[in-house]
């Protein structure tokens, strides 16, 4: 070793270290294409897998060692420098093997939750350590053990050969410096940025299939996630992932895909905005969301799933019931940004998360408010979490319930009060309002149905064994809501009222589809006095639910969401869903499919419904310039705040309230 050290000079232990990088990335990748061997050989995955696989790899240690291999050009030697400098190389090479390390480890659970390499979501869930952790140490203890054995000896390991490598270095002399230092610089912006193209290696270069799991395996999880954390700070400007349009294009397209005559936008500053009247005439309703976490069609008996929702079954026999409705994204935030605010997905994080989102931005609640409404969101768990209280204060709901407020409850999980507290409490705060003349609407959102999958004992006949299973916390969900309907059913406010029970995301998303849209297909059932049951069988999607609850709760108004009305829409109208899959969206109408990837030209397809599955066929310009306009009117729209409530509603306003936090 003392002969080959001495040959590498000063960069001896880098390159030795980088060896170790590739082997460890090479292993990781090879075991993670053997896990998912079908998926690799269904694509031809292997040679690419490989290949650009140490391709992504090489540019990775450019970046993370390549200033390092310059430093040590610079500052090396045997001084008082040099030796500082030894030691801040030392931590450099341990700390970024072991990151390489950590991330490979962690892939294979991150892979089996969202169906993907880490990218921002790892970012995200760490903001939240108390929720997270306690969800990882009730399912996932050996991971949490295997983690810490494997980090402590990397760190271990890597300071102590970083140590050996670095005792006895001949340095060269200065006079050669500044041509290693040049030669230096050349391999690491050659090596990290892999193209002699226009634009650097990024994921879309390497990718060939259209399952975004093999896409994802090709790089290594410390490139996944340092450039999705890249990404997210330009991540609200969609026009960089999929391309321009002309604003004014924006405008016309998504206005004319509404279903609105043109002649109903009549602001420029507001462009999305319409006046829209309500379907019924009658008393204004009170309004309930009751949205469920991760109740996917897959655990819903009605669409065809597991037999694990008797009771939600049992009312959709009773309202007016969606069979092909789809969730907008894969997080809970992204399902409360569509039912809430009626906003389309895009490739950035909720609006529930961004900045300029927290006050100003239109929600069913502002409008509602100005109506006289008293306006409520009613959570188990914590409500800072996901950044929901600021985001609701901000924009029109004047109370807050959460697992602080409430007294006694039957049982309390990882994620706060189970879902029974949670409906018990909401029918306590309705029959409040109720007693008390006060119209409301309240947006009450469930936990149970969340890994670790805790929930009380004796409540419901277990499907699986263990317990703990996210089939037996579904259908516990089910009896919960079912427990409700029992109570709202005997009380004085159910005639004055309209329910929606509709999921926020299914559990999982994942498979070999570019956007596999059969997993985000969701229940969906409208309740209430004069509903007429029946299960519609058109395409919809989330940002469809709200427009159509305010037309029956009988609130008329202008606002800027472009979701339809579902009470004005012919039987006969195919419908239409836009679905966010990581970076990629599907725009969905009918059984025609456009998708949307970073940096790639527009693709189409024609899905089937019976048999769950995309198919590549043609589709029109009209059809994929429509997606586009789509894709990128919600960054254009929150960029430049044009999604608001407008002012005119304030004349309806009878009595608004000023926030209340219990």
């Amino acid at each position: 070793m003392t002969k080959v050290k001495s040959a590498l000079g000063p960069f001896g232990a880098i390159i030795y270290f980088g060896l170790i990088a590739l082997a460890i990335t090479t292993l990781s990748r090879i075991g993670l294409g053997l896990w998912q061997a079908d998926r690799v050989a269904a694509v031809d995955g292997w040679p690419h897998l490989l290949l650009q696989g140490l391709r992504v790899d090489f540019a990775t240690l450019c970046w993370l060692w390549g200033i390092a291999a310059l430093g040590t050009t610079i500052f090396g030697g045997d001084h008082l420098v040099g030796r500082g400098w030894k030691s801040v190389l030392r931590v450099w090479l341990t700390l970024g093997l072991w990151l390489m390390i950590f991330l490979e480890l962690s892939t294979p659970s991150f892979i089996d939750e969202y169906g993907l390499r880490p990218n921002r979501l790892y970012i995200e869930y760490l903001i939240y350590p108390k929720e997270v952790l306690s969800m990882l140490w009730t399912s996932r203890k050996g991971e949490i053990f295997l983690g810490l054995i494997v980090s402590t000896l990397s760190l271990w390991g890597g300071w102590r050969l970083s140590g050996r490598l670095l005792k006895e270095v001949v340095y060269p002399r200065w006079i050669w410096r500044p041509v290693i230092a040049l030669l230096v610089i050349a391999v690491t912006l050659m090596g990290a940025r892999s193209s002699l193209g226009h634009r650097p290696l990024n994921p879309a270069m390497v990718a060939f299939a259209d399952d975004p799991l093999v896409n994802s395996l090709v790089v290594n999880s410390s490139y996944s996630l340092v450039f999705a954390i890249d990404q997210m700070a330009a991540e609200a400007n969609a026009s960089k992932v999929y391309g321009k349009l002309e604003q004014s294009q924006i405008i016309d397209n998504i206005r004319r895909d509404s279903g609105r005559p043109l002649s109903a936008f009549t602001s420029d500053s507001l462009p999305s905005v319409t006046y829209n009247q309500a379907s019924y005439q009658g008393k204004p309703k009170n309004l309930v969301i009751i949205l469920q976490e991760s109740l996917g069609a897959r655990f819903t008996g009605y669409l065809g799933g597991l037999p694990l929702t008797p009771n939600i079954d049992a009312l959709a026999k009773e309202g007016w019931a969606f069979n092909r409705l789809y969730a907008t994204g894969t997080r809970s935030v992204r399902g409360i940004e569509a039912v809430t605010t009626g906003f389309t997905p895009t490739p950035a994080r909720s609006v529930v998360k961004l900045g300029k989102s927290q006050t100003n931005f239109f929600t069913i609640a502002d409008l509602l408010k100005m109506n006289g409404y008293e306006t409520q969101f009613i959570y188990g768990g914590e409500s800072h979490f996901d950044n929901m209280r600021s985001f609701f204060l901000g924009n029109g709901f004047s109370d807050i319930v959460d697992q602080n407020d409430y007294k006694d409850p039957a049982f309390v999980g990882s994620w706060g009060v189970s879902d029974e507290d949670l409906l018990k409490r909401a029918n306590s705060e309705f029959e409040q309002y109720h007693k008390e003349g006060k119209p409301f609407f309240s947006l009450v959102f469930s936990s149970s149905n969340h890994e670790p999958f805790e929930f009380p004992d004796g409540r419901i006949e277990l499907y699986d064994e263990p317990k703990q299973t996210r089939n037996n916390t579904a259908k516990y969900a089910d009896y919960a809501v079912g427990e409700f309907f029992k109570l709202a059913k005997q009380s004085d406010y159910w005639k004055d009222t309209l329910f929606v029970v509709v999921a926020d995301h299914e559990s999982r998303v994942g498979g070999a589809s570019l956007v596999p849209v059969e997993q985000f297909r969701i229940p969906a059932i409208i309740l209430g006095d004069g509903i007429t049951p029946k299960l519609d069988q058109r395409v919809a999607s989330q940002i469809d639910l709200a427009p159509t609850l305010l037309s029956l709760m009988g609130i008329s108004g202008s606002y800027p969401m472009l979701g339809r009305d579902l009470t004005k829409m012919d039987e006969n109208w195919p419908g239409r869903a836009l679905m966010q899959y990581d970076k990629n969206m599907a725009y969905l109408r009918g059984d025609d499919v456009v998708i949307l990837q970073p940096e790639r030209e527009p693709t189409g397809y024609t899905y089937d419904f019976a048999n769950k599955a995309l198919t590549h066929k043609p589709q029109s310009d009209e059809m994929k310039q429509t997606a586009l306009s789509w894709a990128l009117w919600g960054s254009m729209a929150y960029q430049q705040q044009l999604y608001q409530t407008p002012q005119q509603n304030t004349a309806l306003s009878k009595s608004p309230n000023g926030a209340v936090v219990r």
